[in-house]
């Protein structure tokens, strides 16, 4: 792996990284086109449904693309879906040489894509900047792979550990900075699943506010054009149909209540899906495996203590998102996970991989460790 290859692929991970927001279901993806040490062709998946990376590329890079390199992020599809094969493309374009960063965990494609290349003489080397490009799509690689979405619960604390007044009130603990970052968590997620208790105590939406991301304008709209679907937990069916929750749009809720209601909820635009459960729970692992069916790759929890401790409880979180504020809500206030442990062993540890602030409070980014 040579630092040329390194800094071209890097250049494909930035492209990648502008379709964070609206590539669903599909991987983000970014592809260079290099001629003699010069890109002369650049391009990255915006949407489903619209011509992936190599394509963009390739149009931009025109006869210049015969004899070139193209740097992929992710390997090239061999497969007709919504789009024709991108190998073929770079077969017909008469391309050289072609740099992926990794192999593609589609069983549609696992390998198959850089085999058609070898084929015919293209010469092909995978793994260059793996890591990064496995973190750009760890829920499509975790979709792909374990049949689940990634799941990232977001907190937002005090420095003492608390999410809420002992009334509920919770609005609001951090600043408008770190709001803005939320934003920009649920227009990247495929889902949000937000808990009944959330829903009835904040009134909430759960909603991704064009005016709050912080994008530009390109960005912005593609985001909006793709908004996360919107998933209420509520396994009795407390939440009325004229909470603000259901008059932001279309919403699916996970209930272990009997189907009786399912008519109602359609005639509003709402999906009841029924989720076998216990003692009126619905079965979350059940729930994200139904969500991974339906194409979601990132989800997305914002819930009170005793949702988002039930994901942590049953081992199903692969990423904290723990806004802290300076501030102390005291002793009689909500805690941050509904988690009751007796010792210190059950302790689930956690690895940070990054602090950061974010206006006047903190960022902290943490993965659970194997137990």
């Amino acid at each position: 792996m040579s630092v040329v290859d390194q800094q071209f692929m890097a250049r494909a991970l930035e492209l990648a990284r502008k379709g964070l927001y609206s590539t669903h279901p599909n991987p983000r993806v970014g592809c260079v086109i290099v001629q003699d040490g010069k890109i002369v062709g650049e391009g990255w998946h915006a949407k489903a449904g619209e011509p992936h990376a190599e394509v963009h590329a390739l149009r931009q890079a025109g006869d210049k693309a015969r004899g070139a390199t193209a740097y992929v992020t992710l390997e090239p599809c061999s497969h007709h879906g919504r789009t024709p094969p991108c190998a073929e493309a770079l077969v017909n374009a008469g391309v050289a040489r072609v740099v992926a960063a990794m192999q593609d965990p589609n069983p549609q494609v696992a390998g198959r894509g850089l085999l058609r290349l070898m084929g015919v003489g293209i010469a092909v080397h995978s793994g260059v900047l793996e890591v990064e490009a496995r973190e750009l799509n760890a829920g499509f690689i975790k979709r792909m792979e374990q049949g689940l979405p990634f799941v990232r619960v977001k907190l937002a604390m005090s420095l003492d550990g608390r999410t809420a007044m002992a009334s509920g009130e919770s609005q609001w603990i951090t600043g408008p900075e770190a709001r803005a970052a939320v934003q920009r968590l649920r227009a990247r997620s495929s889902v949000v699943i937000t808990g009944a208790d959330t829903v009835l105590a904040d009134q909430a939406r759960l909603t991704v506010r064009a005016e709050e991301l912080g994008l530009n304008a390109e960005l912005t709209a593609l985001a909006i054009d793709r908004p996360p679907l919107r998933v209420l937990v509520d396994g009795r069916l407390r939440v009325p149909l004229s909470a603000p929750f259901f008059q932001a749009g279309p919403a699916l809720v996970a209930t272990c209540a009997a189907a009786a209601a399912r008519e109602r909820f359609t005639e509003e635009r709402h999906e009841l899906l029924a989720v076998p459960g216990s003692n009126g729970h619905v079965d979350l692992r059940k729930l994200l495996a139904e969500l991974a069916a339906r194409g979601a790759n990132e989800v997305l929890v914002e819930a009170g203590p005793k949702l988002a401790g039930a994901f942590a409880r049953a081992g199903l979180v692969d990423e904290y998102q723990l806004f802290v504020a300076p501030k102390f809500l005291g002793s009689s206030a909500k805690p941050l996970l509904d988690w009751p442990l007796v010792r210190m062993a059950e302790a689930q540890d956690l690895e940070i991989r990054d602090i950061r602030a974010v206006g006047g409070d903190w960022r902290i980014t943490a993965v659970p460790k194997p137990r």
